[in-house]
C-alpha cells in the first residue's frame, strides 16, 4: 500500500463506480442465470445432452480463459475503451442469444457473451485502482465491488425465475440491455481513460498461450469433478499445464510481458492471489452441496431454493464493510486470517447437518462461512490492488480473477470427489437388495431420486431416505475438507502476510523498474 497521501475521490468518481457496478452485476449473474431457463430452452431448441452442457458452460469457460488477455489489453489500449467495447459486445450478444433459433447458435453466442464479460470484469476492478488513490476510499470501493460480484451470482437464479414466470426464456438475456445502454451512455462522461505508457506491442502468442493454458485446465477439472476420470479431460489438464509453463517462460523473456512475474512474487500481491484462490475453492465447492441439499434433500422447488440461498448472501453486506473497517485499525493479515478461521467454524457447523435438520441450522452455518470468506476476499483484493502500480492494474486484476476461477474449479473437483466417495460407500451398505438401476442410485442423489420415481412407494421411501442420509454424510465430510483448507488459509495469512503492503510502490521489487519512475496517462473526459 502507498504511504504517501493521495487526493480523495469526489462525487464524480463515486458516480463512475456506481455505473461500473452495472456490468459487474450482470456479468456475474450470467454465470447462474440459465439454471431455470435451461428446461425452456431445451423444449424450444431441442439440444442434445452434450449441447445442453455447452450452453450452460461455454460462457464461464470463455470468460475464464480470456481474463488475462483482456486485462493486458486494457492496460495497452485503455481501460475505459475496453469497458465500452465489452459492453457493446455483451449487449449485442445478449440480443442474439435471446433470439437464437438453434442450439449451435446459442452456444456460439454464449461464447461471445464470455468474450464481452472477460473485457468488462478486470477493467472494472482495474479502474477502481485508478479512480481511488486514497487507501481508505479504495477499500470501500473494493468492498462494494466484492459485494456486487457475489450478489450477482446469488441473484442470477432468482431473477431468472421471476422473468420466466411472465416472459419467454429469451428475457433472461434481454435484461442485460438497459444496463449496457446506460453504461455506454454514461461511461464516456464519468470515467476517465487510463492507459499505461510504453507497454510495447500486444503479444498475440502470449494471449494464445494464456487461453490455451487456462481453458483446458478449468474444463478438464470440471469434467473430472462431474463425471470422474476420462482420458479427454485428463489430457486437457495435462496439456494446459504444459502450455502454462511455456507461457511463464515466455513472460520471463519479454521486455513488456503480459503478466508481471516480479509483481506476482511479492507478498502483497502473490499472497492475496493465493488467498482468493483458496476462498473460491471453498465457496464454489460447497455451493454445489447447498443447492442440492435445498432441492433434493429438503425437496424445495428450484425457485424456492434460490430464494433461501439469498439468506447467507444477506450477511455479506455486513461482513465486508466490517472487515474493511477493522483493517483500518489492525494489520489486515489478522482480519483476513480471522475471516478464514471464522469460515472454518462455519464449515464445521455444517458437519452437524443431517437430512432432518432444521433449515435455520443449515443457513446459520452457511452464513458464518460465507461471511468469513467475503471478509477475507475483500481485504485480499484491496491489498493486491494497493500493491499494484496503476499502469499494471488491468493485468493484475485479471490474474486475481483467473486465480478465483481456478480455485472454484478445484473446489468442485476436490470437495465434490470427497462427497461422492462417501455417498457411494454409504449407499453400497444401505441400499436394499434387488433395487433396479442400483448403479445410478449409488452414483448420485439425483440418480436415486430419478429411480425412486419408478419404484413402489415403500421401496422408493427406503431408497430416498438412504440416499438423503448418504448425501448429507458426504456433505459433512466435504465440509471438513473445506474447514481444513480454510484453517490453512488463515494460518497462511497470519504467518506470511503480516505487514505485507507496507512498502511504498516507489520501492522497486527485484528485476523491475521503480514504480515511481513510471507515469500513467489519465486523460479526463471532457
Amino acid at each position: 500500500m502507498e504511504n504517501s497521501p493521495h487526493p480523495r475521490a469526489g462525487r464524480k468518481e463515486w458516480s463512475a463506480l456506481g455505473v461500473l457496478m452495472l456490468p459487474l452485476l450482470l456479468v456475474s449473474m450470467d454465470v447462474s442465470i440459465l439454471y431455470f431457463a435451461i428446461p425452456y430452452i431445451s423444449q424450444d431448441l431441442e439440444p442434445g445432452a452434450t449441447q445442453q452442457l455447452w450452453i450452460l458452460d461455454m460462457y464461464g469457460f470463455v470468460l475464464a480463459g480470456l481474463l488475462i488477455t483482456m486485462g493486458a489489453l486494457g492496460d495497452r489500449i485503455g481501460r475505459r475503451t475496453l469497458v465500452l467495447a465489452g459492453a457493446a459486445v455483451f449487449g449485442a450478444a445478449s440480443v442474439a442469444a435471446a433470439y437464437a433459433h438453434t442450439a449451435e447458435l446459442l452456444i456460439a453466442v454464449r461464447a461471445l457473451l464470455g468474450l464481452g464479460g472477460a473485457a468488462l470484469m478486470p477493467s472494472t476492478l482495474a479502474l477502481i485502482r485508478n479512480l481511488f488513490r486514497d487507501r481508505k476510499q479504495r477499500a470501500q470501493a473494493v468492498t462494494l465491488w466484492t459485494g456486487v460480484m457475489t450478489a450477482g451470482i446469488s441473484l442470477g437464479p432468482v431473477v431468472s425465475g421471476l422473468l420466466l414466470e411472465h416472459f419467454w426464456w429469451g428475457s433472461v438475456f434481454l435484461i442485460n440491455l438497459p444496463a449496457m445502454a446506460l453504461l455506454l451512455a454514461l461511461v464516456p462522461f464519468l470515467v476517465p481513460e487510463f492507459k499505461a505508457p510504453q507497454q510495447g506491442r500486444f503479444d498475440l502468442p502470449s494471449a494464445a498461450l494464456s487461453l490455451g493454458a487456462l481453458l483446458p485446465v478449468i474444463y478438464g477439472i470440471k469434467e473430472l469433478a462431474q463425471h470422474g476420470y476420462a482420458p479427454l479431460p485428463a489430457l486437457g489438464v495435462s496439456s494446459g499445464l504444459v502450455l502454462g509453463v511455456v507461457f511463464v517462460r515466455r513472460q520471463k523473456r519479454l521486455a513488456h510481458p503480459m503478466i508481471d512475474l516480479g509483481l506476482l512474487g511479492r507478498r502483497a500481491f502473490g499472497g492475496p492471489v493465493v488467498a482468493n484462490l483458496l476462498a473460491m475453492f471453498a465457496t464454489v465447492g460447497m455451493a454445489v452441496y447447498l443447492t442440492q441439499y435445498l432441492q433434493s434433500v429438503l425437496d424445495m422447488s428450484p425457485f424456492e431454493a434460490a430464494l433461501w440461498s439469498l439468506v447467507p448472501a444477506a450477511g455479506l453486506a455486513v461482513m465486508a464493510p466490517t472487515a474493511a473497517a477493522l483493517a483500518q485499525r489492525v494489520d489486515r493479515a489478522y482480519v483476513m486470517g480471522g475471516g478464514f478461521l471464522g469460515s472454518a467454524c462455519g464449515f464445521l457447523w455444517l458437519t452437524q447437518v443431517h437430512a432432518d435438520t432444521a433449515l435455520w441450522v443449515t443457513l446459520t452455518g452457511a452464513s458464518v462461512y460465507a461471511g468469513g470468506l467475503v471478509a477475507a476476499m475483500t481485504l485480499a483484493t484491496e491489498l493486491a490492488l494497493g500493491a499494484t502500480p496503476p499502469e499494471r492494474a488491468g493485468s493484475a486484476a485479471a490474474v486475481l480473477e483467473s486465480g478465483q476461477e481456478l480455485g472454484g474449479a478445484l473446489g468442485m473437483a476436490i470437495l465434490g470427489s470427497i462427497g461422492a466417495a462417501v455417498y457411494s460407500r454409504d449407499m453400497a451398505d444401505a441400499l436394499p437388495a434387488g433395487v433396479p438401476h442400483a448403479g445410478a442410485v449409488r452414483e448420485t442423489l439425483g440418480g436415486a431420486s430419478t429411480v425412486a420415481e419408478r419404484l413402489p412407494s415403500s421401496t422408493a421411501d427406503t431408497v430416498l431416505t438412504a440416499a438423503r442420509d448418504a448425501f448429507t454424510h458426504g456433505m459433512g465430510f466435504a465440509a471438513i475438507g473445506a474447514a481444513v483448507v480454510m484453517a490453512a488459509a488463515g494460518l497462511f495469512c497470519l504467518v506470511l502476510l503480516r505487514g505485507a503492503g507496507t512498502t511504498p510502490l516507489g520501492v522497486a521489487h527485484a528485476g523491475q523498474p521503480p514504480a515511481a519512475d513510471l507515469r500513467i496517462r489519465a486523460t479526463r473526459a471532457s
